[in-house]
C-alpha cells in the first residue's frame, strides 16, 4: 500500500534533531501490534555467490538515462505476524519516498523487491533464496520474527556474502551472529528491565510462559536469570507454548496451580489474545497480576478482549524519541499518509531502508562485500550527525567517507556495534480502562 498525499518536504525532513532522550509509545494506531520478533540483524563481509558478485544499477526504460538499485526485503505479509508486516510496509514506503526524492549517486532510484515469509522460518528462507539466488540482491532487509531472521542468515545470506538488516527482530540470539545487523535493540536489556519491574512491584514468585521460538527462548532466559540469580526471586513455572493454538487453557491451569502472584506472558498478539480471553473466563485476571513485553501491545488485543480483562497489566516495550524533532516529523508524515499514528516498529523499518540507501551511496560498488564494509560506519558516532538521507548523501556526494557521517535514525541513534546491535530505548506501559498507557523511559 503506497503512501498517498505525503508532503515531500516533510518526508525529506524525517529525522529532526539529536536523539538525546528516551523513547515513545509502541503501537501503530489501529491495526498494528507492536510485537516481537525472533531475531534479526545482518551484514556480511564474506564473499559468496550472488551477494559477493558485482551488481550494477539497472537503467530504466524511461529514456531519461537514470538508473536504479534493487535490494530485497523479506517481510511477514501473511500469517500470524502479518499485522507487524503491515507496519513495516508503511515505514518502508515512507523511507523510499525520501530516498528517491534525493536520488542515489547521480540520481538513481532505490527499489525494493519484497517476498512474503508467511510468518514462518521456512517461508523466510524460501523468500530469501529467491531474492539472493535468482534476483541477485546484495542486501536484504528482514525479517519481523527473530527465528525467521536467524534462519535467513544461517541458510542464505551469511554464506552468500549478502548484507542482512533486520528491521524488527529483538531476540538476544541475533547478537551471536555478528554479520546480522538490526535496527531494533536486543531483547536482553528488555528482559532485565522486565524482571526488575515485576520484582519492584512486590512479586517474588512468578509464572512465565513463552512462545516456543528464538524470540521466546531468548527473552525468557534473560528474564529468569535476572529474576532468580540477581534479584533472588522464584520462577515457579517457566514453560513454552506453541504458536497459533486455538486454546491455551492447559497452560493457564498449570500456571494457576502455582503460588505465583504474577504471570509473565512472552508471546505474540494472537496468542496473548486467546490467553487473556480464557483467563478472563476463569477469573484468573483478578487473582494474579499480568506482565508482558512488546508483543503484548497491540490494538488487536484491545479490540478482541473484554473490558476489564487486562486492567493493571504492565510491561516493557521498545520505544522511540517521542520528544525529538526527527521522530515528530516522521509521525507527521505517517499520519498524513495513513491517518493513524505510527509506533517505533514502523520507525525501525524506515531506518533499515535509509541505512541501506546510505550504504549504497557510500560503497565503492554495489556488492555484498562493498556494502558490508560501510553499512555500520554510516551509523557510528564518530561522524557528523545527520538526520535525513538528504543530509547524509550530501556529505558523501561531496567526497566524504562513510565514517564522516553519523545517521541519527527516526527510531533513535542507530550506532551499530561490532555485533550489529543498536542501543536500546524502552518504555514502561500499563493497561488502564482497557487502553494502553505509556510511562517512564529506560535506556540500555
Amino acid at each position: 500500500m503506497p503512501p498517498q498525499d505525503i508532503d515531500r518536504r516533510t518526508l525529506l525532513k524525517l529525522s529532526g534533531l539529536s536523539l538525546v532522550g528516551a523513547t515513545a509509545g509502541c503501537l501503530e494506531g489501529e491495526e498494528e501490534p507492536t510485537t516481537t520478533e525472533q531475531s534479526g540483524g545482518g551484514g556480511g563481509d564474506s564473499g559468496g555467490d550472488s551477494g559477493g558478485e558485482e551488481t550494477t544499477a539497472e537503467s530504466d526504460d524511461s529514456g531519461s538515462g537514470s538508473s536504479s538499485y534493487t535490494i530485497g526485503m523479506v517481510d511477514s505479509l501473511t500469517g500470524s505476524l502479518a499485522p507487524y508486516g503491515e507496519r513495516n510496509t508503511r515505514g518502508r514506503e515512507l523511507a523510499l519516498e525520501a530516498v528517491n526524492e534525493v536520488g542515489i549517486g547521480d540520481g538513481a532510484t532505490l527499489e525494493i523487491s519484497v517476498e512474503d515469509d508467511e510468518s514462518t522460518n521456512q517461508g523466510g528462507v524460501n523468500g530469501a533464496q529467491k531474492l539472493v539466488n535468482q534476483d541477485g540482491v546484495p542486501l536484504l532487509i528482514g525479517s519481523v520474527g527473530s527465528g525467521v531472521s536467524i534462519a535467513i542468515h544461517d541458510s542464505v545470506t551469511n554464506d552468500a556474502g549478502v548484507v542482512q538488516i533486520s528491521q524488527n527482530s529483538t531476540s538476544p540470539e541475533l547478537t551471536s551472529r555478528p554479520n546480522l545487523n538490526r535496527m531494533s535493540p536486543s531483547g536482553a536489556a528488555k528482559g532485565t528491565a522486565l524482571a526488575n519491574l515485576v520484582y519492584d512491584d512486590g512479586h517474588e514468585n512468578v509464572a512465565v510462559t513463552w512462545i516456543n521460538n528464538d524470540y521466546g527462548t531468548g527473552l525468557s532466559d534473560v528474564f529468569a536469570e535476572t529474576f532468580e540469580s540477581e534479584l533472588g526471586g522464584t520462577v515457579s513455572y517457566n514453560e513454552p507454548h506453541d504458536q497459533g493454538q486455538s486454546s491455551y487453557s492447559g497452560i493457564l491451569t498449570e500456571m494457576a496451580s502455582t503460588d505465583a502472584s504474577a504471570w509473565v506472558f512472552i508471546t505474540y498478539a494472537n496468542e496473548y489474545t486467546v490467553m487473556v480471553n480464557e483467563g478472563f473466563d476463569q477469573g484468573y485476571n483478578t487473582a494474579v497480576d499480568y506482565y508482558g513485553a512488546e508483543s503484548t501491545v497491540a490494538d488487536s488485543i484491545i479490540e478482541n478482549t473484554p473490558e476489564g480483562s487486562m486492567n493493571g497489566m504492565k510491561g516493557i516495550t521498545e520505544s522511540a524519541p517521542q520528544d525529538q524533532e526527527n521522530y515528530q516529523n516522521f509521525v507527521s508524515a505517517f499520519e498524513s499518509a495513513y491517518d493513524t499514528t505510527p509506533t517505533v516498529w514502523s520507525a525501525y523499518a524506515y531506518d533499515a531502508v535509509t541505512v541501506a540507501a546510505l550504504a549504497i551511496e557510500a560503497a565503492d560498488e554495489f556488492t555484498g562485500d562493498a556494502l558490508a564494509s560501510v553499512v555500520r560506519d554510516v551509523t557510528r558516532p564518530d561522524g557528523e550527525e545527520v538526520f535525513t538521507f538528504e543530509e547524509a548523501a550530501a556529505i558523501l556526494k561531496d567526497g566524504g567517507s562513510p565514517s564522516d557521517i553519523n545517521y541519527q535514525g527516526v527510531s533513535g541513534p542507530v550506532d551499530l556495534n561490532e555485533n550489529g546491535d543498536p542501543p536500546g530505548f524502552y518504555q514502561i506501559y500499563s493497561v488502564e480502562n482497557h487502553e494502553y498507557v505509556f510511562g517512564d523511559y529506560i535506556t540500555s
